[in-house]
């Protein structure tokens, strides 16, 4: 059998830099906390527990210790809370996302913002509490209609940075029929847009596609739903254990593709299993 691995498979570099600020903090001699998952991948969230950095859910005060702002980011708020609250801030937050921060904030003084992006995602939240007004979210074209955005007459558009290029079109599609003025400025990172087209040919080049990463990962759910939508021969695992040795009957070319935040030994240790199920 076959494995193909994807060019672009694995970390990011926001991913990466969150991860070695991290592992270079936790061998410093202050407490080191992080507001939720540093990134979301349950098996880098647990290597760096291992390490010693704490995973809190909320701020309390504390002394002589340090917060790491995953990579998503976090609203505004957050910082202001953590610096009052006591703590040295180390912010880990994708430069990509950063950028988005400034260009919503640029132009929220004469626009509407309106954020293309799942509504519940940290770094949608991010974004939406870096502004000072509150914008508008959109995850689909459903969530469009006139009677919610008729009002609007200049709006600026802004990507969550893992979201696909066709949502984006199918939403600007329907945005440009209700709101006289709206632009769309593309902030999907580089790293997506280069995943994105090749699990748009990989489907097509295999018999069978492995996605690889956390369930809780809004890039790699992307990269699921492109691929299943071309190749029912599909599957989403999280690592070696989650194969089934019945998926590879009769399969002779296998494509894989890790997500942004999926480490290299994961992939491996299902590259090797590969190799016990079908030589």
């Amino acid at each position: 059998m076959k494995i193909n691995i994807a060019k672009s498979s694995g970390f990011c570099f926001g991913v990466k830099r969150a991860i070695d600020l991290s592992k270079d903090l936790a061998d410093g001699e202050k407490a080191v906390y992080v507001l939720g998952d540093i990134v979301h991948n349950s098996f880098v969230v647990r290597e760096l527990e291992e390490k010693g950095i704490k995973k809190i859910q909320r701020i309390r005060p504390a002394k002589n210790a340090i917060l790491i702002i995953r990579a998503h980011g976090a609203p505004q708020v957050t910082f202001d809370k953590a610096s009052a609250s006591g703590y040295k801030i180390e912010d880990a937050t994708c430069p990509m996302v950063k950028d988005i921060y400034k260009i919503a904030q640029k132009l929220e003084k004469d626009h509407k913002i309106i954020i293309i992006g799942d509504n519940n995602h940290d770094e949608v939240k991010g974004i939406a509490g870096q502004l000072k007004k509150k914008p508008i979210t959109i995850e689909s074209p459903r969530d469009i209609s006139r009677e919610k955005l008729g009002h609007i007459k200049k709006a600026a558009v802004v990507t969550q940075s893992t979201q696909t290029i066709e949502n984006i079109n199918n939403i600007m599609q329907r945005l440009v029929k209700i709101i006289p003025d709206v632009e769309l400025y593309d902030t999907t990172c580089r790293t997506t847009k280069v995943k994105q087209e090749e699990i748009n040919s990989l489907p097509k080049e295999n018999d069978l596609i492995l996605i690889i990463g956390s369930k809780t990962s809004a890039n790699t759910k992307r990269l699921y739903q492109i691929s299943k939508s071309i190749n029912d021969k599909t599957h989403w695992i999280e690592c070696a254990k989650n194969l089934k040795p019945i998926w590879f009957k009769n399969i002779k070319k296998v494509g894989i593709m890790a997500g942004a935040s999926t480490p290299d030994y994961i992939t491996k240790e299902i590259v090797k299993q590969l190799r016990n199920i079908a030589p």
